[in-house]
């Protein structure tokens, strides 16, 4: 006995049936998949929820480092106010060691993001 909701075999499903044909299940007893699941539509992957949960995380994290950096620098800027003389190739400037930890760091910063670039320009050439 079936149930209405059950699906109904097509074909001959009889013993004197050809094997591998007809039935419930397809060749090599496996059912096929003609229906798509529901709410979805054949070859599309169904939708991911998207994980709000972990933004918010990373984001409260990147708060938290950017307050701490911030509370270090400051702390860094109020303990070296000492001058001290810096040899430039023109001459000698005597600055805070703040003022030329700084202008290290910015000059730092900007050769490595100039190779970064270099190397950027390099790979799309290629």
């Amino acid at each position: 006995m079936t149930s209405p909701d059950a699906p109904r075999p097509s074909g001959p499903t009889g013993p004197g049936a050809a094997p591998g044909h007809g039935g419930p299940a397809g060749p090599g007893g496996v059912p096929p998949r003609n229906d798509p699941a529901p709410g979805r539509t054949a070859g599309r992957p169904a939708p991911q929820r998207e994980r709000h949960t972990g933004r918010a995380v990373g984001r409260t994290l990147a708060l938290a480092l950017l307050l701490f950096v911030t509370v270090v620098l400051v702390l860094f800027v109020v303990f070296n106010t000492q001058s001290v003389e810096i040899s430039l190739v023109f001459g000698n400037v005597t600055a805070p060691l703040v003022v030329a930890l700084v202008i290290a760091a910015v000059l730092g910063g900007l050769l490595v993001g100039l190779a970064g670039l270099a190397s950027r320009a390099r790979r799309r050439k290629d």
